[in-house]
């Protein structure tokens, strides 16, 4: 049973943004590394970006770098996935991840949400 639960997908025209949203069941563990992928139709789930919670550090795939965003709120228990100048490249479902390694491999990752989609219109 997931216990991350993301939203704020929807359909944007090509250079739009989106904000997801990934909430957790309680306050965000200083450990805790908290990641997003996406998977697109037909393709492998794919690394998008990590934010570790004990020292704030980030992390991001080459495509994000740059557009997209990683935060939280004042009571860390939601972390946001600011997106923007989006293309329809970037359509998939986009997944919120917990974890404990500073890592981009989705397999290192136990807690999963249900996915949120994004789709970008040309």
């Amino acid at each position: 049973q997931a216990q991350l639960t993301e939203s704020g997908g929807g359909v944007v025209q090509t250079g739009g943004s989106l904000r997801l949203s990934c909430v957790t069941p309680g306050r965000i563990y200083s450990s805790w590394v908290m990641a997003w992928f996406r998977q697109a139709a037909g393709k492998e789930r794919e690394f998008v970006g990590l934010w570790r919670r004990n020292t704030g550090r980030t992390k991001y795939a080459d495509f994000a770098e740059g557009r997209f965003t990683i935060s939280t709120d004042n009571p860390l228990n939601t972390v946001y996935l600011q997106m923007n100048n989006l293309d329809p490249g970037d359509t998939a479902l986009y997944y919120c991840a917990r974890g404990i390694q500073f890592s981009m491999d989705p397999s290192d990752y136990n807690t999963w949400g249900q996915g949120t989609q994004v789709t970008v219109s040309s």
